[in-house]
């Protein structure tokens, strides 16, 4: 069940992902969402390397953006847990959420550039036209010279 509701939202975000600014919208939320509850939970489960919501949100930013300097990483194992469901996520979620999103503008483009029924009609009717100008210009030409 769980499964399905995260579904349900990840198609509503994409779904609000239609357009560009939609597109930054989505991504910066699940971004900052991601990187702020990462923070607070490493503050929670390791305080001794964060010992406050700042450095645990330092530490979040640098792991999300896979900057990683190094300087500051966990070191019990409940930190480290959760630094590898953050990288994970990091680089899993929000490039899935980046390649649904690109999806969406790919065929919303494609449909853009087909033609429409109307316009398809029309062209068959050129089509028409050309083939029966060819024909009456074939029967011109071989017609005697008055």
């Amino acid at each position: 069940m769980a499964g399905t509701r995260l579904e349900r939202r990840l198609d509503r975000a994409v779904a609000r992902a239609t357009t560009p600014r939609g597109a930054a919208i989505v991504i910066g939320t699940v971004s900052t969402a991601m990187t702020v509850a990462a923070g607070v939970m490493v503050t929670l489960v390791d305080e001794k390397n964060y010992p406050s919501i700042g450095s645990g949100l330092w530490w979040a930013a640098q792991t999300v953006t896979t900057v990683g300097y190094g300087d500051n990483v966990p070191t019990n194992l409940a930190g480290q847990l959760v630094a590898v469901v953050v990288m994970l996520l990091g680089i899993g979620f929000l490039t899935v959420i980046t390649a649904a999103i690109t999806s969406t503008f790919v065929e919303r483009s494609r449909r853009e550039q087909s033609p429409t029924d109307a316009e398809a009609a029309m062209a068959e009717q050129f089509r028409q036209l050309h083939s029966r100008l060819a024909r009456i210009e074939d029967a011109v030409r071989r017609s005697p010279a008055p």
